[in-house]
């Protein structure tokens, strides 16, 4: 366990220009996913708040620990970690799917959560490019 404990760390000390990047771009992409999904009638947080702890307290530092990994690796964790963070929001009712959304007419009722997380799982691989880019734009050129 230590050895994880080191690894991760070692992971999680970036630049805290990096941490401020990546907390407003997931910041930003959270609240228009929510709006999103509430807009379409698909899905939405019960609190909009959960932008701040799902986004910005959960995936920023996954993000940070699979930033560095192939896109398939990072797809296949970030798998597991929307799955978990998928099943606990509906399992807790702190996420709340709209009745007969597209998604349930597209794949069925049962299939909902697994679509979502197979979505969201992009997040990782999509989010660490967006910040790199948007980091390197913003932070490279003033150096």
């Amino acid at each position: 366990m230590s050895s994880f404990n080191s690894w991760a760390l070692s992971k999680l000390r970036v630049d805290r220009r990096l941490i401020l990047t990546y907390c407003t771009v997931y910041f930003a992409w959270g609240m228009l996913m929510n709006w999103f999904g509430n807009e379409m009638e698909i899905a939405r947080f019960t609190y909009w708040w959960q932008v701040i702890s799902c986004y910005i307290l959960y995936m920023v530092p996954i993000s940070l620990l699979l930033r560095k990994l192939p896109f398939h690796m990072q797809y296949a964790y970030g798998l597991i970690a929307m799955g978990l963070l998928e099943f606990g929001g509906y399992f807790f009712k702190t996420s709340y799917a709209f009745p007969d959304n597209m998604l349930d007419q597209l794949f069925g009722i049962r299939n909902f959560t697994l679509g979502m997380a197979l979505f969201f799982a992009f997040y990782f691989p999509l989010g660490n490019w967006a910040v790199g880019k948007t980091y390197e734009l913003i932070f490279k050129a003033k150096e």
